[in-house]
């Protein structure tokens, strides 16, 4: 099928020898494009939105043919969320939770730790009413051990494929979005599990802790003089190995054990010798538990960068391993087995996921544990501690070659070793009949789960089964061939057939022209389908209004006709135009403004390419969403709003405008051709008159402009020195020749020179207004030694004959003045300044500590950033700079808020009595009226301007600071006025960084090896590892 341009202008053809006049049935039917040959399935690959014919590629092709029943539904099948037979349960994410989760799959594949926890008596009396448990109420544990218990048991029996342990990480007080230390973790539960158990009265259920995981070495002092041995008993719970420079587990257990020098200021200090002596120390194992924990330090702290890294060196380790040599008695059993390897995916010691690989103790054989997913290893798979890793080192190393029955691990952080015994377990632990009856009553909550969604899946599928069977039913009959037909959007159609939605009503409002019939532009996205199926389609989902073929509008046909016809004879009307322009025109013509004249082809084209861009643009959507009237009204009001052809020479009035520059006189054959394009512009014809009323506005401005030039001749004749500013005043230097100085301010004296220099352009100052300089109170805002310093540039001083003549010429509101007088009794040789009126304390305290306040609570202001190098600025950029805001643009903001903008960052404390809250308001006025003077500092080259708030941290700013000279954090030195910042945590207010200040970076050198840019991330947020959790007794 031809493109759909080629549609579009092989319907309109026929406007090219038909007037808009003679426009038949015929030309309707075309244009809408009744009579194109619709579109066979097969040959036509995808639909040809412009031909409303066509009803191929609509989305029916998922619904003709068979179906297979699956597709009829979104539902997954609730068996896959069951347990398979002879598998574990896993234990579901709850964020960054999977390290909890290896260590609870680890724990309840010990068998002896889970017999112990099912003896411990439970704290659920409340929760059993007699044999049964009370069915209105969920069971809610009270104590870590309770909470183990109920998860070991829905482990051991449950009937889901995974159970959700957010009720044991909740009484822990975890962070579920915080990924933590797992072998802290590992310690910190074990003591406080030890510590829970302590309490029971059943000696096998106390000790069971110490039993299982607890073993026994000493620290052993040898002194080298008189070989006396000191011993320190100490209990572990495992053993922390040294992985670096190592390669082999047993290495690492030797390292451990191995002998170590007291030499120089090292000596010990012997008991017998009763002096410093060189020694010898070293750990003997005493005794060994039954279940032996190896933590392999990979997680360890670089001097370097002053945070922690992963080691991600290789470590082979066997599944038997032999602790005789290791430990100081000899003739027991020491031989292990591996039970457990928990790994770490990930190159960082900030990120990664968590695995476990255990050993079921029943069955001898291995099982990978990743969260909700559990695996049996077998075959090519039983690679113990091995695991690909999320995001792959450049530097990786290879794996080395490994024996039968040993292994190798670059991610592996524990092993977990089991005194080897001669006969596996066999006998099945039994859970207690409350808990088992707990998770029966899970289990039943599961099933009554599996068979909702069984019958949600059945209804899914009997309805889409119906849909199929409307589809392939109405499909057939959709095409309207010559009989009666309607038409449906395009989009509508395409909601019936999409299986994912529920089918709407109808909705053909967004697809109506003006005369509430079908728009001949939208046809591109209707279909014409057949009466037969618009009926059940409207007897089954309703809406409206039906488009049948009375819905074709001639108006907008014939419309469209005449625009088509003047776009095509634009280009010729535009050559005669020229032409008649060329001829000059004395008389009997009309006024046309000039920038209409230059532009008047263009703004035809605009007009009449108007209707199809308002066709273009999407009314609103077909089914449901149409554009708010009052949205489009105000559209049209703002198109409106742009000058339309000859309105330039409108004068405010809508009369002609009195300036003939904008204007020519065209002739009556030129203005008759423009007339066409533009019917509704105003006409003028040369014998019009010019608008009344600008010309008697016109008469009075030059009027005014010759009284202000007079105004402003008198006033500079009369204060030629404040004008020139010449001979003024000084308070630090008082004028001899007067004991009296007049104050005005600032602002006043530069507005009046602004007047007196243009007086045609600025309006005439007429007041003095120096309340702005005086509290609400009338007292003065100033002391006598600010105004000789910082508040100077606020106030101008005038001299007593200067003061006589602004009270002529000015309204004075209030008279504000200094006088020297020769100091009292007491001292008589001291002068005084005395200020009428005086000075108001209350208020010029509020106004310092409202200025000091503005310093320290700012929102949004620019701070500057310089690197320097061996003490000097660095003048290149280092990095594209993020929140970079230059000065010229703050000040523009400034400048904003000055010239009668509120500022938002100036807002009063609710502190101090009413009379200050009063009298703050003022200064917020008096800030605006007066203060004009800019102190900020301007960026140079290859400084960075940083947008911040005083409520930022120093740790945010660092951030910042990294993103626009890419160095880390933790590299940075900053300092302000030869202060150093140090404390991350502390706001930006509370440093002194104030606005506009500029902070000094000196940056460490780059470390060559970080493990990943997430390192660098994560160390920006401070770690506080298990503070305010249940590990901690919180």
């Amino acid at each position: 099928m031809a493109p759909r341009l080629q549609l579009e202008k092989a319907a309109w053809r026929w406007a090219e020898t038909v007037r808009p006049e003679e426009v038949s049935q015929e030309h309707i039917e075309t244009a809408y494009r009744i009579w194109l040959e619709p579109c066979i399935r097969g040959v036509c690959r995808r639909n040809c939105k412009g031909n409303p014919n066509c009803l191929v590629g609509i989305g029916e092709h998922i619904w003709l043919g068979e179906i297979d029943e699956n597709s009829f539904h979104n539902i997954d099948d609730p068996n896959c969320e069951r347990r398979k037979k002879n598998s574990f349960v896993g234990l579901t994410n709850l964020g960054a939770t999977c390290y909890v989760n290896t260590f609870l799959q680890v724990w309840f594949l010990n068998l002896e730790l889970r017999q112990a926890l099912y003896l411990c008596p439970s704290t659920c009396s409340d929760y059993m009413m007699g044999d049964s448990i009370q069915e209105e109420k969920d069971y809610e544990p009270q104590t870590i051990c309770e909470h183990l218990q109920y998860l070991f048991a829905l482990l051991q029996n449950s009937n889901r494929r995974y159970i959700d342990p957010s009720g044991f990480v909740k009484a822990l007080g975890l962070d579920t979005g915080q990924q933590q230390d797992a072998q802290e973790f590992s310690k910190l539960f074990m003591s406080l599990l030890e510590d829970t158990l302590s309490k029971q009265k059943n000696p096998d259920v106390r000790n069971i802790v110490q039993q299982q995981f607890c073993g026994e070495y000493a620290y052993v002092t040898v002194c080298n003089q008189c070989g006396r041995e000191s011993k320190l008993l100490s209990k572990f719970y495992e053993l922390e190995l040294n992985i670096q420079g190592h390669k082999q587990l047993t290495d690492c257990i030797s390292e451990f054990l191995k002998e170590e020098k007291l030499e120089g200021d090292n000596r010990y200090f012997c008991e017998d010798c009763q002096s410093k002596q060189n020694a010898t120390r070293k750990i003997r194992l005493l005794s060994l538990p039954c279940t032996l924990n190896l933590q392999l330090m990979r997680f360890v702290f670089d001097r370097q960068t002053g945070h922690k890294k992963k080691l991600n060196t290789y470590i082979g380790f066997s599944e038997i391993l032999d602790m005789e040599p290791y430990v100081e008695h000899k003739g027991g059993s020491y031989v292990y087995e591996l039970s457990a390897v928990l790994i770490h995916r990930g190159v960082s010691a900030y990120s990664g996921h968590y695995i476990a690989h255990v050993k079921d103790p029943q069955s001898g054989e291995w099982y990978k544990f990743n969260d909700e997913d559990i695996e049996k290893m077998e075959g090519k798979k039983l690679q113990l501690g091995i695991e690909e890793d999320l995001e792959p080192s450049k530097s990786q190393t290879r794996k080395p070659k490994c024996g039968k029955g040993t292994h190798c691990s670059r991610n592996a952080y524990m092993l977990v070793y089991r005194l080897q015994t001669q006969e596996r377990p066999s006998t099945t632990i039994q859970v207690p009949a409350f808990l088992q009856e707990l998770v029966d009553r899970d289990n039943s909550k599961f099933e009554e789960w599996c068979v909702e969604m069984a019958e949600m899946r059945k209804q899914s599928v009997d309805k889409g089964k119906a849909k199929h069977e409307e589809v392939k039913e109405l499909y057939q009959r959709l095409p309207a061939g010559a009989e009666p037909y309607e038409f449906v959007s395009l989009e509508w159609l395409q909601k019936w057939l999409d299986e994912s939605t529920p089918t709407k009503p109808i909705d053909n409002h967004a697809c109506l022209c003006s005369h509430d019939k079908l728009h001949p532009d939208k046809i591109s996205i209707m279909k014409r389908i057949s009466e037969y199926a618009a009926d059940i389609f409207y007897s089954r989902y309703g809406g409206g209004p039906r488009l049948t073929v009375k819905a074709l509008c001639k108006e907008c046909v014939v419309e469209r006709c005449r625009v088509l016809r003047l776009k095509n004879q634009l280009n010729e009307d535009y050559k005669t135009v020229n032409n008649l322009l060329k001829a000059t025109v004395k008389s009997d013509g009309f006024w046309v403004g000039k920038s209409s004249l230059r532009s008047w082809r263009q703004l035809a084209l605009e007009q009449l390419d108007e209707q199809d861009g308002d066709a273009d643009q999407s009314n609103g959507r077909m089914n449901g969403n149409t554009l708010n009237k009052d949205e489009s009204k105000e559209e049209r009001k703002e198109e409106e709003e742009e000058l339309n052809f000859n309105e330039d020479i409108l004068c405010p009035h809508g009369e002609l405008c009195i300036s003939e520059n904008e204007r020519r006189l065209v002739s009556k054959e030129a203005w008759s051709k423009l007339q066409q394009y533009f019917p509704k512009a105003p006409e003028f014809p040369s014998h019009k008159e010019c608008c009344s009323q600008c010309k008697i506005l016109e008469r009075e401005g030059e009027e005014n402009e010759a009284l202000h030039k007079m105004i402003a001749n008198e006033q500079k004749t009369s204060l030629p020195n404040l004008f020139q500013d010449k001979n003024r005043p000084c308070l630090s230097n008082w004028p001899e020749e007067t004991d009296v100085l007049y104050i005005v301010s600032q602002f006043f004296v530069e507005e009046w020179r602004k007047f007196v220099r243009k007086p045609t352009r600025c309006s005439p100052v007429s007041s003095v207004g120096n309340s702005a300089l005086l509290c609400p109170h009338g007292g003065l805002m100033f002391t006598f030694a600010s105004m000789t310093k910082e508040d100077s540039k606020l106030i101008a001083l005038i001299w007593p004959s200067e003061w006589q003549m602004i009270q002529k010429l000015f309204v004075v509101d209030h008279i504000i003045k200094i006088t020297r007088t020769e100091g009292g009794d007491a001292n008589p040789s001291e002068t005084q300044y005395i200020s009428e009126p005086k000075l108001c304390p209350e208020c010029r305290e509020g106004l310092l500590c409202q200025q000091q306040r503005d310093l320290r609570e700012y929102t949004q202001a620019t701070i500057y950033v310089h690197k320097v190098v061996d003490n000097k600025k660095v003048m290149k950029d280092s990095a594209p700079e993020l929140n970079v805001s230059s000065s010229e643009t703050e000040e523009d903001k400034e400048e904003a808020k000055l010239d009668g903008e509120k500022d938002p960052d100036f807002n009063q404390s609710n502190g101090g009595t009413k009379r200050q809250k009063i009298s703050h308001q003022n200064y917020t006025a008096y800030q605006k009226q007066v203060i004009r003077r800019s102190m900020r500092h301007r960026k140079v080259r290859g400084e960075k301007a940083l947008l911040v708030s005083a409520n930022q941290t120093l740790k945010e700013l660092k951030i910042q600071i990294m993103h626009a000279f890419s160095v880390a954090p933790f590299d940075q030195n900053l300092s302000i006025d030869g202060k150093i910042l140090s404390d991350d945590c502390a706001t930006l207010g509370t440093l002194g960084v104030i606005p506009e200040s500029v902070i000094l970076l000196k940056a460490d050198e780059p470390i060559a090896d970080y493990a990943a840019m997430d390192d660098v991330m994560q160390v920006c947020m401070p770690e506080e590892g298990f503070k305010g959790t249940g590990l901690l007794g919180h």
